[in-house]
């Protein structure tokens, strides 16, 4: 099916969306968007309205688009356009900032990175982030950034880790914990030694086991698995079980 949608002409993906039943409609969004023919994305970007398509359907694009395996250009132009649409749905936002950080650290790692609609998909989500002021919206930009993997994001996500607020702190860190080792640089480790011993201020079990697996799962240093297991003998028998384990593994 999508072999035919690949040879087919743009009027004819969109007569074929528009007069399909409802319940075959996601089958055949999901199509084209694994089609990314020039005429498949430009079909859905005729036929779906954002301010008006079942939020169901909205979904499915955009997470088919996020999980597409080699995305271009152009699929995450089609996000980026949509997605600067108003009155939007706090779902549907929220599903495609996250897209377009997956769209844009697939892009990248296509060595796409020059692009430049994927320099708009940074720049959305660097603007987004600056400009948010509710905590769980700060949280989905660091979300995408989590996606998107760009080393220059790197000194921010350690600032929110450090100094955010619980749920900021946490999805900076996790956030940190996709990036390769390459990227994990002597910084981000006294950072993440600071947020599990708590130099600075108490932080969420989740943030701290983090740390500790960045700590760990990246070259990890001798004074740092000692010091760890030290503060095993601190933490409740959960945590400390989880970080004995962890050792363990790496040991091995």
């Amino acid at each position: 099916f999508i072999q035919m949608l690949r040879s087919a002409k743009k009027r004819d993906v969109l007569q074929l969306l528009r007069r399909a039943p409802e319940e075959t409609r996601p089958f055949l969004v999901e199509a084209a968007v694994a089609t990314q023919s020039v005429a498949s994305l430009a079909a859905l970007s005729d036929f779906l309205d954002f301010s008006k398509e079942p939020k169901s359907l909205l979904e499915k694009f955009l997470y088919t688009a996020a999980f597409s395996p080699r995305p271009s250009g152009e699929l995450l132009h089609l996000v980026l356009d949509k997605l600067d649409r108003k009155q939007l749905a706090p779902e549907i936002w929220e599903t495609g900032v996250v897209a377009v950080g997956s769209l844009v650290g697939k892009l990248c790692q296509q060595k796409l990175c020059g692009l430049q609609v994927v320099e708009r998909g940074v720049e959305t989500l660097l603007r987004g982030l600056r400009g948010a002021e509710e905590e769980p919206e700060v949280v989905i930009y660091l979300l995408a950034l989590g996606n998107a993997r760009l080393p220059e994001t790197i000194p921010t996500l350690l600032e929110l880790a450090e100094d955010g607020p619980t749920a900021v702190t946490t999805a900076a860190t996790s956030a940190l914990q996709r990036f390769p080792a390459p990227h994990i640089s002597s910084k981000v480790k006294r950072v993440m030694r600071r947020i599990f011993h708590q130099k600075r201020k108490s932080y969420d079990k989740t943030c701290r086991l983090a740390a500790a697996e960045i700590l760990l799962d990246n070259h990890a240093l001798p004074m740092d698995v000692i010091n760890i297991l030290l503060a095993t003998s601190e933490m409740e028998t959960e945590m400390a079980t989880f970080l004995l384990l962890k050792v363990q593994n790496s040991l091995h």
